[in-house]
């Protein structure tokens, strides 16, 4: 499962959040690795307060399903 087959628009606030820790990362390391993305975005993604652009939501789910198995992504983003 990638970007790609995954509906971004479904994924839910507690779900992003959920991804960004399974993956290993604080926001804070999120902002380090993607660029013109700052804390604030990802709080306001994360709270439900503010989307992303779905090409900076591709390059999220990139980033966490790198350091996630299948099987784990797969689940956060079903049942959350």
């Amino acid at each position: 499962m990638t970007a790609a087959e995954v509906d971004l628009d479904r994924i839910s606030p507690l779900a992003w959040r959920l991804l960004r820790v399974a993956a290993g990362f604080s926001q804070r390391d999120v902002e380090r690795e993607v660029d013109e993305l700052m804390q604030a975005h990802l709080s306001m993604l994360e709270n439900g307060s503010r989307g992303l652009s779905r090409a900076r939501r591709e390059v999220l789910f990139e980033l966490y399903a790198s350091e996630l198995t299948t099987a784990q992504y797969r689940a956060i983003v079903e049942h959350f």
